[in-house]
């Protein structure tokens, strides 16, 4: 009997379990400046926007080329909301090796935020509504 139970509580918890997520790309993690001369620290579980804004990553789908977090309740704008973040490798355009996307930076849930319009990544000079993907190269 107690076989049973512990049998069926396994069960149960491992599907409700979290999916495991995709293995972040070295690419994408490390210390980064963008095009406009803003500075960046990302690894697997934060993405610090120098000076003040941190966003507590969710969820990196490495297949579609976006990060779902959550921001930091400390940011100086939209404080605890969500936000989805398109990204693209580039090729032949050194020192940028990829570029990124702010889609939506103040849904009210994660689901709301992986579920919205995604960024244009056919065209980066515009994709991102109406304006380009910032363009990361890694600092030393």
């Amino acid at each position: 009997m107690l076989s049973v139970y512990i049998s069926t509580l396994i069960a149960f918890v491992s599907f409700f379990a979290p999916q495991q997520q995709s293995k972040v790309p070295d690419l994408f993690k490390g210390n980064f400046a963008d095009d406009y001369g803003i500075k960046y620290s990302i690894n697997d579980t934060l993405w610090i926007q120098q000076p003040r804004s941190k966003y507590h990553i969710i969820k990196w789908n490495t297949k579609e080329q976006y990060i779902v977090a959550r921001n930091d309740a400390q940011n100086p704008g939209e404080g605890g909301l969500y936000t989805r973040i398109d990204y693209m490798q580039f090729s032949n355009m050194e020192p940028w090796k990829w570029g990124f996307c702010l889609s939506v930076y103040d849904a009210k849930t994660d689901a709301i935020a992986e579920s919205t319009a995604k960024a244009d990544r056919q065209n980066p000079k515009k994709g991102c509504g109406g304006y380009p993907f910032s363009r990361m190269k890694r600092l030393n």
